[in-house]
């Protein structure tokens, strides 16, 4: 068989290892030299590629684009109209008027006096209320009577990420100023709470200091425990005298270590 000859990648490779290399390629390819092109191209291993793999469409669904993103649900502000009167006699006509024309597309209403803890159009619309939001009313006082009850709503809404507007006060909590303003009405409201305590704890000191007993009234007049204390020297029992006297047995207990 006639030898091809050294080919030339090896015969290079042989040179830079050394001789010995060399004689053993001349010796199995012959002394003289083949062209690279000559050598059969080595085929490529398809061993480590990983096979091709295509999406599968579900029925009725679609196979999202390369640029595709998902989509974000945005959601302006709204405003949230209350209305409030107190008896059925009274309309709301006049605050529905405003109300609307403040930009309110959705209005919860109440016939319920003021001093009531439960509205159910109130907590309607506090219920619908999602951050960012601002419910309105024509004035401050269709929320509550007093500061406090007053107070308690805007709490509830602050909370929530919802500010409070009154159209007829001018008052925005979503401002600024009224964020200040509505600081001032809480400060007030606990100063008035204070007072009251202060109150009725210097009353209480200037009874006791009277000789006034202070808590309930006791359950047995002085007549009525005199009473009971000759039952009781007769020899009647304490089921006999508290039936007497339409008391409790505790009642009569509690009377006579008193009196006695």
């Amino acid at each position: 068989m006639k030898k091809r000859g050294i080919p030339l990648d090896q015969l290079l490779a042989a040179h830079a290892s050394g001789d010995a290399r060399l004689a053993r390629l001349v010796e199995r390819h012959g002394r003289d030299v083949a062209p690279a092109s000559a050598r059969a191209p080595a085929k490529a291993s398809t061993a480590s590629k990983p096979p091709k793999t295509s999406a599968k469409k579900a029925p009725g669904a679609r196979l999202a684009a390369p640029d595709d993103s998902p989509a974000i649900e945005s959601r302006s502000p709204r405003l949230v109209g209350y209305a409030r009167v107190s008896t059925d006699e009274q309309t709301t006509a006049l605050q529905l008027d405003a109300l609307r024309a403040a930009g309110c597309a959705v209005i919860h209403e109440d016939s319920a006096s003021g001093s009531l803890r439960s509205r159910p159009g109130l907590d309607r619309a506090i219920a619908e209320l999602v951050a960012g939001d601002t419910l309105v009313v024509w004035r401050l006082d269709r929320l509550g009577r007093s500061l406090r009850a007053l107070l308690d709503v805007a709490e509830a809404l602050r909370e929530r990420g919802v500010s409070l507007r009154s159209l007829t006060e001018q008052i925005d909590t979503g401002t600024a100023a009224g964020k200040m303003l509505y600081a001032v009405l809480g400060a007030v409201a606990q100063f008035e709470r204070d007072v009251i305590r202060e109150r009725t704890v210097a009353g209480l000191q200037a009874a006791k200091g009277r000789g006034e007993r202070l808590g309930r009234r006791p359950a047995l007049a002085p007549l009525q425990r005199r009473e009971a204390q000759i039952m009781l020297d007769r020899g009647e029992t304490v089921a006999h005298v508290a039936r007497a006297l339409r008391v409790g047995r505790s009642t009569i207990y509690r009377a006579m270590s008193i009196s006695t």
